[in-house]
């Protein structure tokens, strides 16, 4: 950690040379899959990990935890904000890697305007100029709230200024709602999946570069129906599946079905393989890879 701000104290420009010699892949390798490995969560002020608030706080063991996922078999990248992915790249991390760019971070967790979430992270001409490999962007939309309008005008024109470069752009889009105390919850009914599906690849002059980060239904039985929805290439999302080992093998068997879809293509997951219940990271990410 010292080494670090000591570079980016005296040599901000170390980030720039450093993404410059990154030495770069496909977005895909030969057997057409992905396993990407998130780490966004932070910049949305979202740290905790089960019942852990902040677990996700501190950095250098973040860092560690991601070199180490990264280091393991059948990793292809990571997905985060700026701030991480520059210590990545000055730690040498990122080569022969997919590095994704995260793009809308402005709907803080908890907050009022949460929902009207701003394109405050990576730019489309951040991830072109860097020689990133694809972005991505969150899409909530809830019926009630207008903020939503502003983060779907913005993530249509995100999707253009992608397509225009060619860059891939993965959208997470989910139906909705706050709870009576305020707080916005996802739904993961077969309907809603299905609605924000077919919502989000609509978005954009083009779809051509269009990929979506889509959760498991309630229900995993619904996923082929609901996949039905698209043509467009999709991965499967993590997100906080609890803290315990039965919350794991759960998830890890709602991800086996889920990716015999045809188009499902692989897994974006973040805090479920970097801070698992038993806290071996390298199993949990052997695990994840094996489903591929």
């Amino acid at each position: 950690m010292g080494e670090l701000v000591r570079v980016r104290t005296r040599h901000p420009e170390a980030i720039a040379e450093a993404a410059a010699r990154r030495v770069r892949r496909p977005l895909l390798n030969e057997n057409g899959r992905l396993m990407i490995v998130a780490a966004d969560h932070p910049a949305r002020g979202a740290l905790g990990v089960g019942d852990r608030k902040l677990a996700m706080a501190n950095r250098a063991d973040l860092l560690e935890r991601l070199c180490l996922a990264l280091s393991r078999p059948g990793v292809d990248g990571v997905l985060a904000t700026a701030d991480i992915l520059d210590d990545l790249l000055l730690l040498g991390a990122l080569d022969h890697k997919v590095v994704m760019g995260s793009m809308n971070r402005g709907g803080l967790q908890g907050a009022s305007f949460e929902l009207d979430d701003r394109f405050t992270g990576h730019r489309p001409q951040d991830i072109e100029r860097l020689g990133f490999d694809a972005g991505k962007l969150l899409l909530r939309v809830d019926y009630s709230d207008p903020g939503s309008l502003s983060t779907l005008e913005s993530t249509a024109r995100a999707i253009d200024a992608m397509a225009e470069r060619r860059l891939p752009v993965f959208v997470e889009p989910f139906i909705s709602r706050r709870t009576p105390e305020g707080k916005v919850r996802n739904d993961l009914s077969a309907e809603a999946v299905t609605r924000s599906i077919a919502i989000a690849s609509g978005l954009g002059g083009s779809s051509a570069y269009t990929w979506l980060k889509v959760p498991v239904t309630e229900n995993p039985d619904d996923m082929a129906r609901v996949m039905e929805t698209s043509t467009l290439p999709a991965v499967l999302l993590g997100g906080d599946i609890g803290d315990s080992p039965e919350d794991q093998v759960a998830a890890y068997e709602k991800w086996r079905g889920a990716l015999r879809l045809p188009t499902v293509r692989g897994l974006v997951v973040g805090r479920s393989l970097l801070y698992p219940a038993d806290g071996d990271v390298a199993a949990a990410v052997d695990t994840a890879v094996g489903l591929l």
